[in-house]
């Protein structure tokens, strides 16, 4: 099962690596990683994306909090909780396609964030299913290129992730 990692750590140079290496040393994949700075100049956050079952990942997350950098650790996916991803998807886009493209992307709610005499890019932003059911949807012969962020998440309601 998919869950969604979210932790606090020490804004501070490899904190990254070492829980990165965590993930290495034990055989876990990460499918997808954000980090970025918080409110707190002293604290980033950084959200990753695993598959395990919920024994390994009850582990993962014992492991991650005994890390001096990890300030705290939550698996989103245990609660209810918000989830969004980014695509940039490069298109090639000339003759009937273009008009195609942008009812598409229209369905989809998506933007259209560059345009060219033979190329469109596309921004959408939404959960998982939603940005694979749009490259679903089109040629693969007609993607030039695709860029995601992976996964980022929030609980729901009055919960933070704080300390």
């Amino acid at each position: 099962m998919k869950h969604i990692i979210s932790m606090l750590i020490e804004n501070e140079s490899g904190a990254l690596s070492r829980v990165s290496g965590l993930f290495s040393a034990r055989g876990y994949n990460i499918h997808a990683l954000t980090v970025a700075p918080t409110e707190d100049e002293s604290l980033s956050r950084l959200t990753l994306v695993t598959i395990g079952t919920a024994h390994q990942i009850e582990q993962i997350v014992k492991h991650l909090n005994r890390l001096i950098d990890v300030v705290k650790v939550i698996d989103l996916t245990e609660g209810p909780h918000i989830e969004r991803e980014l695509m940039l998807v490069k298109l090639s886009a000339t003759g009937e396609f273009r008009e195609e493209f942008v009812r598409l992307t229209d369905i989809f709610r998506g933007t259209i964030v560059d345009v060219t005499a033979t190329t469109y890019t596309v921004q959408m932003i939404g959960e998982t299913q939603k940005l694979d059911a749009y490259i679903a949807a089109i040629d693969p012969a007609l993607i030039l290129e695709t860029v995601r962020s992976g996964a980022m998440g929030i609980m729901r309601g009055e919960k933070c992730l704080q300390i």
